[in-house]
């Protein structure tokens, strides 16, 4: 979309205009920094349908009111929350100033842990409008990972049945069996846990997981506040689906599982957001299930990455079966990692 439709957008809102300046594009979304009189704002464009950005705004509002740090939505004229495009809707925001926190900074690291665990503690008793399209992932663990392993099975099959083998196809045979085993143990894991209490009991309050709650997507203000970014990927579901995801980012960027730092972030959580023992031994299940080599396998296979070359992905495919393996350590000693 040119500046002049930019343009014809921001006429939506009260606001006197000094300059636009592009800062992402990526055709579905986009980014600008829009430099007004009363201060800067960011604009945002959305390819979801309005129904799914109305539950996402929804969230943003509920969070705001249990003071989470996120970014003001700013009203049109109209007094709505966003402006519809020919083909995406446009959200303004306020510009939130300051700079991502560091997550090798172990206070820094602290902070944004914290933060995680206030976002669960505030996103409880969310109620979405009636008319959203409310986005869910509550209880389908089971399926969710039934379904990738079928997928994953279907590729090393067809591996298997090639006459000559690339040598990312090589390493996949190799260990493809030993992860095999990590996907049927997390689905059994998930039956006896207590996954699907937790979920059923969480149906009537509404927990919202962020699903990319990185360093990337937070700032650090000059005050030492640290603000949420970018939540269009919120969902309902269980607090165990971010922690596990925060948990193997900050792995991964170690290149293997760090037991005595997983215990520390754990128990930063625990102290804003506690949770039940019981609910804690849900988390098992998920680290269990090898999400890294899933991702990395998948990606090659799908070819999801058409500019990457081969030597890439034998790169990261390596560097996921090292740090996959390296959780050994945390799940033998999981019950006296996890706060009580």
């Amino acid at each position: 979309m040119d500046e002049e439709n930019i343009n014809s957008i921001l006429l939506h809102y009260n606001i006197n205009l000094v300059d636009i300046k592009k800062q992402s594009d990526k055709g579905k979304k986009a980014v600008w920094w829009i430099k007004t009189t009363s201060g800067d704002k960011i604009l945002k464009k959305h390819s979801c349908s309005s129904k799914t950005l109305e539950f996402i705004l929804s969230a943003v509002e509920h969070l705001r009111n249990g003071k989470v740090n996120l970014p003001k939505v700013i009203k049109t004229k109209d007094n709505t929350n966003y402006v519809r495009g020919v083909k995406a809707c446009y959200v303004l925001s306020e510009a939130i100033i300051g700079n991502n926190p560091n997550e090798d900074k172990p206070q820094e690291l602290k902070m944004i842990v914290e933060q995680l665990a206030a976002f669960h503690y505030a996103s409880k008793n969310f109620v979405p409008p009636d008319d959203c399209k409310e986005r869910v992932h509550l209880g389908l663990q089971k399926e969710e990972f039934e379904s990738q392993m079928l997928k994953l099975k279907s590729f090393y099959d067809i591996e298997i049945s090639k006459p000559k083998h690339s040598e990312f196809g090589q390493i996949i045979l190799t260990a493809f069996p030993y992860f095999y085993k990590r996907m049927q143990l997390a689905i059994a894991e998930n039956e006896k846990s207590g996954y699907a209490k937790w979920a059923l009991e969480a149906k009537g309050s509404n927990c919202l997981c962020h699903q990319d709650f990185t360093a990337s997507n937070l700032i650090l203000t000059n005050s030492k506040e640290i603000f949420v970014l970018d939540i269009d990927s919120i969902a309902i579901d269980l607090p165990t689906r971010d922690i596990r995801k925060f948990l193997n980012k900050i792995m991964k960027k170690k290149g293997q599982w760090d037991l005595k730092l997983t215990s520390q972030i754990l128990q930063w959580y625990n102290a804003v957001n506690p949770l039940e023992h019981w609910k804690w031994q849900t988390l098992k299940s998920t680290l269990i299930f090898p999400h890294l080599f899933v991702g990395i396998m998948s990606k090659y296979y799908e070819q999801r990455e058409t500019n990457w070359p081969e030597a890439r992905y034998i790169e990261r495919l390596k560097g996921m079966i090292k740090t996959e393996k390296s959780i050994e350590l945390i799940l033998q000693n999981f019950e006296r990692i996890i706060p009580s």
